[in-house]
Parts: structure tokens; sequence; C-alpha cells
């Protein structure tokens, strides 16, 4: 279930236009089934030695994969019983929270709790003992 990308050296995602940059990683950006393609692409461009390749993935980069967790800030990801575990914001200032997320079904569970601090919600990320 992997993505291969170009990302630049300061972190923008290589556009379909081959010279602009997005911040985020969406479908507008030049994406490969294999590293293999990317490599080769990589190396055709002017640009290449500003660009490396990255893979995305549910865990590296879940926003991508469930758009219920779109617009937000993921702080950590785990997996957990084959499903993905993050840590988000919903936007700047608001509590934090867990969602639990399926990728064969796309679902995304949102736990109720909410938590004052990153580093409160990373503590109980960090001690998961529920079923999901």
């Amino acid at each position: 279930m992997a993505i291969f990308a170009l990302q630049s050296l300061a972190g923008g995602f290589l556009d379909e236009d081959l010279k602009h940059f997005n911040k985020e990683f969406d479908d507008w950006c030049v994406q490969f089934s294999t590293f293999e393609e990317a490599k080769k692409m990589l190396e055709s461009l002017k640009i290449k030695d500003e660009l490396k390749i990255v893979e995305i993935t549910p865990l590296s980069y879940p926003k991508y994969f469930f758009p219920a967790l779109k617009n937000t800030t993921t702080y950590a990801t785990r997996e957990y019983n084959g499903k993905i575990v993050c840590v988000f914001e919903p936007h700047m200032g608001s509590s934090f929270r867990i969602a639990i997320c399926d990728p064969k079904s796309k679902a995304v569970k949102i736990l109720s709790t909410k938590y004052k601090s990153a580093y409160s919600a990373e503590s109980a990320f960090k001690n998961l003992s529920f079923d999901l």
C-alpha cells in the first residue's frame, strides 16, 4: 500500500508540473508505484541533487490515506493489531485526540477522550491496552 514520491530537501513534494512543490502530499504530487519508477524519474530531472525519494504509507502519512484526518496535524502514529493509531490535533489550539484507522476499509474511529496537551495524549498513546 506504499506510494513513492519525490521530496525536496527543504520538505515540499514535487508537483505534477515537475517545477513546483506542494507543502502537503496530495493527488497533485508526482507519485510512483515502485521505488524503481521513482528513481528512473529522479535521474532524468535537472534538479535531482535537490530531491530525495520518500515512501508514503498509512503509517508515515495517515492524512493522505484517511480523508477524516485531512486538515489535521498528526503528532505520532503507531501500528497496533493491523490498525494505524494516531495522536492528532483537529485544528490549532484544540484538544488532542486519538484516532484508530483501518487501512483496509479506510474507516476512522476517533476516541471520545480529549487531551489538553500532546504529552498527555502521547502518554495514553504509548500505553494502549484496549481492544481496537
